[in-house]
Parts: C-alpha cells; structure tokens; sequence
C-alpha cells in the first residue's frame, strides 16, 4: 500500500480478514513490526488498531505470546446512557425539570453501603423528577460523595439535574451499572403517580475515580419503559 494508513483503515482490514477466514479463529496474525511494514505506518498507529480490536474481544493480545484471533469472539455491548433530557428530547418531547429534595448530610449505613464509603462520611443527597411533555418520566436518587466533588456545596440543582452537573464537573474514569425490576418504593411511587408496590424499571449506577467513588444513582421508570443498547 503506498499510502500511510490511519488505525482505523488498519483495524477494518485486519477486522475483514479475519471475518473472511484469512485469519481463522486461533490463528497467530502477524507481529506490529510486520503489520507496520505492510501498512506503511508506525507501530504506534498498528498497536493502536490492535488495542481496538482486543476490545472487541475479536482478537486476543498476551505478552510475548503475540496477538491470535479469539476461538470464541465476545460481543461487547455498548451501553449508550444520555443526559436524560436529550434522551426525552430525541423522542419530540419536551423535557421538565423538578427539584424534589436537597441535603447535606453525614453518610447513614444505608448511604455508605450505597456509595462503598465509610458511615459519617460528608455527602450530599438529592432526589429529582424529570417529565416528558409533563408526564413522569425518570425519578432520581443520587448520592455524591462531597469528598469527590467539593464544587457541589455551591451547587443548589434549582435548575440543572446532577447528571447534567456532574457531567461537566466530574469526569470518572469507570462505572458499575446495575438494572432490575422492583417495586416502586413509596416516595417513587408517588412522584411517578403509580400505586404503592407497581413494578418499575431500575437503573442504578455506581461511579468512580480510579478507586474514589463519586456517586450512586437510583433512577426509576414507570412499567414500560425501554432501554436500547447495540450489540
């Protein structure tokens, strides 16, 4: 190839090869040396391509033992979790915004089993609801560790939810999603107008720094809502 290839031409084309079998499951591919030479680019570029695939689980990578295509490729799943007023918005509705609760408060043993931290520790809690074109939609019960974000003190969430907030304040570096149903517990059930006990979709996620944890969210919908990933 006479011209130098950026690491996305380079992945898709070892992707292609090993879909069309030139590469069959278990195969050792070429080293990033040789990949370098045949695509006329810097190995930085090849090992960048090969760290893309490694994380689609296409390809396995173990030091000094090479890089093989996997026996048994593992999808990932990519979990897209918006700003819950972009994600009322691209449906056409329009998104409303409720501030229920606001406090500062010592960790109890439930807040500190939440957020993995030490009872007593200084956090801030607050619940919220948002609504689609005036409908409930989401109820939100989050936990911020104040350690974590000290910035938060001077944020009343008046008129900005926390995700949106801690979005642009608090980067994380790694998450733990969990999702269930359950039943709606009374204050949820009342925010969302449902009756005392009603199955509702969970949402809870858990979010780090490294290993400092910065909050734990609770977001609940009514029955029938969707959650949409791609495989």
């Amino acid at each position: 190839m006479a011209e130098r290839q950026s690491f996305r031409s380079i992945r898709d084309e070892i992707a292609r090869r090993i879909g069309a079998r030139i590469w069959p499951p278990g195969t050792l591919i070429p080293g990033e040396a040789d990949l370098a030479q045949e695509f006329k680019a810097a190995r930085a570029t090849v090992n960048r391509a090969l760290q893309d695939l490694a994380r689609t689980g296409l390809i396995e990578r173990k030091r000094k033992a090479g890089t093989r295509v996997a026996l048994n490729p593992v999808r990932h799943a990519r979990l897209s979790i918006p700003l819950v007023s972009e994600e009322i918005s691209a449906t056409g509705r329009t998104h409303g915004y409720e501030l229920i609760a606001r406090e500062e408060r010592a960790a109890t043993a439930a807040d500190a089993r939440r957020l993995r931290v030490g009872t007593g520790a200084p956090i801030l809690a607050v619940t919220c609801l948002h609504r689609a074109d005036g409908v409930p939609y989401q109820f939100e019960d989050r936990l911020i560790l104040v350690s974590s974000v000290p910035e938060v003190r001077g944020e009343s969430f008046a008129r900005i939810g926390p995700n949106e907030w801690l979005v642009d304040n608090a980067p994380f570096s790694y998450a733990e999603l969990a999702f269930l149903a359950a039943p709606a517990q009374a204050a949820e059930a009342q925010h969302l107008g449902l009756g005392a006990g009603t199955p509702v979709f969970v949402a809870e996620r858990l979010t780090f720094l490294l290993t400092q944890p910065i909050t734990q969210v609770r977001m609940v919908h009514p029955p029938g809502h969707r959650l949409r990933t791609i495989i």
